[in-house]
């Protein structure tokens, strides 16, 4: 599976000592994600994201930085990026996720400090943290070797598969939160579109007394769900598009 032209560097768990410990921390307690670029001379996970920095990202044209969501949190497959780039857009339009998310760059996150050395990075959530989903993982696979093929590098012994629709854009999102604490029931819309009022779940009391219907806001996609058994009052359990903010573009 040797690219056509160029190298490809694959790091399959950047984060080994969360792999290992099944925790997004780094031993210092820290989450490698909110310390890049990082320090030469600071923790643990201020020196690892600098030598990922200083070392590797140099040398890279383009990236892409696979997560899945975390605290039992399930994503729909996606692909993330800031506004008004044109050639990020156009790379999102060939890696075809089921959707496209636009976000602004975290400080101190992986794709902030990338971008800032002119790396053309996408950012691809899908599943949850824990867990093995093939159809996630094959939609992360399929967009990857779509990206390979327009930039030239995919072998010729490798096929591409194209998706049947066009990638759905997304503009504004946000979180339905719980407004009590129990057990939740989840309707399992994730990746479906639902009308204003529509049923995403049941938030109940372990008796079966009481009862709370999370109801959609507004017409959209369900592009996350919290698949926590147990919810309290607040938790984020679904995440939203705002169906005059979508389309294709």
């Amino acid at each position: 599976n040797k690219p056509k032209t160029g190298t490809i560097i694959c790091i399959p768990i950047v984060n080994m000592f969360g792999f290992v410990n099944k925790s997004r921390e780094f031993p210092d307690g820290r989450d490698l994600n909110r310390v890049f670029p990082g320090s030469k001379k600071g923790s643990l996970a201020s020196r690892f994201a600098y030598h990922i920095i200083t070392e590797i990202m140099p040398i890279v044209n383009f990236a892409v930085d696979f997560h899945a969501g975390g605290a039992s949190r399930f994503n729909a497959p996606q692909i993330r990026l800031t506004t008004n780039n044109a050639e990020l857009k156009i790379l999102a339009d060939v890696f075809d996720a089921p959707f496209t998310l636009y976000s602004k760059n975290i400080v101190g996150s992986f794709r902030s400090s990338s971008a800032k050395l002119k790396v053309k990075m996408l950012l691809f959530e899908g599943g949850k943290s824990l867990d093995i989903n093939n159809n996630v993982a094959l939609e992360g696979v399929n967009g990857t070797k779509r990206l390979l093929f327009h930039l030239g590098m995919l072998n010729d012994n490798q096929t591409v598969d194209y998706q049947q629709n066009k990638t759905i854009y997304i503009h504004k999102s946000g979180w339905i939160r719980a407004k009590c604490s129990g057990l939740l029931h989840d309707y399992n819309m994730i990746g479906q579109f639902v009308k204003k009022g529509s049923i995403l779940g049941l938030i109940t009391d372990p008796f079966g007394k009481f009862e709370q219907k999370v109801k959609a806001p507004n017409d959209g996609y369900v592009i996350n769900a919290n698949h926590s058994p147990i919810v309290y009052e607040g938790d984020a359990i679904y995440h939203m598009s705002n169906i005059t903010g979508d389309g294709n573009e």
